[in-house]
């Protein structure tokens, strides 16, 4: 009897190993609603701006350091708390305006609530949706009175109503980004300048760090945010360079 010899099996080859997914990318956003670069760079830039402009102006006449470090401070008071006051006055009035807005929104919702569903499924349309799907999302959002004016008010207004600028920070960031740019044309004086050039470099350095320092945070050329700045701001103090020299020489004469 003939001995068989059992043939072994063939190794199966071991499955794939699953390919790796992609990592979920994550990204975050900068709040662009709090109202806290518009005050803060608008502050800034004018407070350079208005009070090297200011203190060119007294010095192109041809005064004491004095007059011009009393002037320069003047200018920085009084220019704070005019940002400040405007800020405020205007986030503010705008909230109440956004409010107004609102209000209106959520009575019309309570009084007329089919109208106004139909509304917001015209408004789902206009945006490309069917005219099914507009009126089921439409009917959906509508169950919840809360939610519904929420939506008319963004789709209406463009505006989100949790996402308000605070008047207190638009005024707080404006007096403090005043003064600090107000005080950088000052400084040179305090510290034993008598002349005009000093305060100018140290301004025009400022305005040029102010306008990078935008370009980064707005994703922008770095170096045509630098001139912007310093450009606008150079044209500024010689308009009034050249009126306090002007004022200075007639009432010398």
């Amino acid at each position: 009897m003939s001995e068989t010899t059992a043939t072994p099996p063939t190794a199966t080859p071991p499955a794939a190993a699953p390919t790796a997914q992609k990592q979920e990318i994550h990204h975050t956003h900068r709040d662009v609603s709090g109202g806290w670069l518009r005050p803060a760079v608008f502050g800034a830039m004018d407070g350079v701006v208005s009070n090297s402009a200011l203190v060119a102006g007294v010095a192109a006449a041809n005064v004491k350091v004095h007059d011009i470090l009393l002037s320069g401070f003047a200018g920085l008071l009084a220019g704070s708390f005019s940002m400040a006051v405007g800020e405020w006055t205007s986030v503010q009035s705008q909230s109440q305006l956004v409010q107004a807005e609102i209000e209106k929104e959520r009575t019309e919702i309570e009084r007329n609530p089919h109208a106004e569903e139909r509304e917001l499924a015209a408004m789902f349309r206009h945006r490309g949706l069917s005219r099914e799907l507009s009126t089921r999302i439409a009917s959906e959002l509508s169950k919840d009175p809360d939610e519904a004016w929420r939506v008319h008010v963004r789709e209406e207004l463009g505006v989100d109503p949790d996402e308000q600028p605070s008047p207190y920070v638009a005024g707080a960031l404006s007096f403090v980004t005043f003064a600090i740019g107000a005080f950088v044309p000052i400084l040179p004086y305090l510290l034993g300048a008598h002349n005009l050039l000093l305060p100018l470099v140290l301004s025009g350095i400022v305005l040029l760090l102010t306008g990078v320092g935008v370009a980064r945070i707005t994703a922008r050329p770095l170096l045509v945010g630098a001139l912007r700045h310093l450009v606008l701001g150079a044209v500024a103090v010689g308009v009034v360079f050249g009126v306090g020299r002007a004022i200075g020489a007639g009432v010398s004469g």
